[in-house]
């Protein structure tokens, strides 16, 4: 096992983490955004009502990507997995 398959696992690892995460990040990202605006137009300085809309969000895209995300998760374990014979012999 060189170094150039150790990191050819470990990239796909980020790559996937970062693509499952990505969904709620955006949202919050988004979310995030209004309620400033909100908050900066209204002069209200409430530092907890950012925190509902964001979590509501949250909750949102897991339970809408949920099926995407173990699909992708899924089929990284497999792979991984089926090829542990590709890679003891490397």
């Amino acid at each position: 096992m060189g170094n150039d398959f150790i990191s050819d696992i470990s990239r796909e690892g980020i790559k996937i983490a970062v693509m499952l995460s990505s969904p709620m990040l955006i949202g919050a990202l988004i979310i995030g955004i209004v309620v400033s605006l909100f908050q900066a137009v209204t002069q209200i300085n409430e530092q907890t009502l950012s925190f509902i809309p964001k979590i509501l969000v949250i909750v949102g895209a897991l339970v809408i990507f949920a099926p995407w995300m173990s699909d992708t998760l899924v089929t990284f374990t497999r792979d991984l997995i089926i090829n542990i014979p590709n890679y003891v012999t490397r």
